[in-house]
């Protein structure tokens, strides 16, 4: 199984196993690290910001045009930020890292 690391607001380092296939999003509510996710993945928000490190970066596909939409709406927006609910876990991203923003912003509220 691929696993991913988070780093959370005061830079500690949770590493995960995550099946392929499931989302950083979803990751990280099956393992209580605090990421929102209010839409559930819907492209509805931007609570499951996250800031991939820049070596991951590239490794990526592309965002959409959608989620480019969403991410307008994130706070603390960084060159590599990305919805963590678009970003899909394979063993070509096995050992991960994505930070979790100091904040964020829920438009639903």
């Amino acid at each position: 199984m691929p696993k991913l690391v988070f780093i959370d607001r005061d830079d500690t380092r949770h590493e995960v196993e995550v099946p392929a296939g499931l989302s950083v999003m979803e990751a990280a509510h099956r393992n209580n690290i605090d990421l929102e996710g209010a839409c559930e993945g819907s492209l509805a928000c931007s609570t499951c910001h996250v800031i991939v490190d820049p070596a991951w970066f590239e490794k990526l596909s592309e965002p959409t045009e959608d989620e480019e939409d969403m991410l307008d709406l994130a706070f603390g927006l960084e060159r590599t930020s990305r919805l963590g609910c678009q970003i899909i876990m394979s063993d070509d991203l096995d050992g991960l890292v994505v930070r979790l923003p100091a904040e964020t912003r829920n438009a639903m509220l």
